[in-house]
């Protein structure tokens, strides 16, 4: 009967030893879950942080681009504005010209 026990005990240890296995084979397959579910979040996150700086770079070109043309805006305002103070001078002295012409002309 003694033979029987150790067989009984290595049986009950072997079934043991079986399901600690397969919690340990559980445990670990719930971690390869997480870690894959972490992978693909870290993966996401640095997607958008790409799609985050890419925004931010577009910004800073879009404002360089702003400022750009607010300052050509200025400048070709500025030489409207010129252009349009010597037309005045020149429609000036045009008729000036004109009105002495006729006075030559009158006399």
């Amino acid at each position: 009967m003694e033979h029987a026990r150790p067989v009984r005990r290595f049986d009950a240890g072997w079934k043991g030893d079986m399901t600690a296995a397969k919690t340990v084979r559980a445990a670990i397959e719930e971690l390869r879950g997480a870690v894959a579910g972490l992978d693909s979040a870290i993966e996401r996150r640095f997607d958008r942080e790409l799609e985050h700086s890419e925004i931010e770079g577009e910004v800073r070109r879009v404002n360089t681009d702003r400022s750009r043309l607010a300052q050509e805006l200025d400048q070709s305002q500025f030489r409207a504005n010129r252009l349009e103070e010597v037309n005045r001078e020149v429609s000036r002295r045009l008729v000036t010209a004109m009105e002495t012409i006729r006075a030559v002309l009158d006399r």
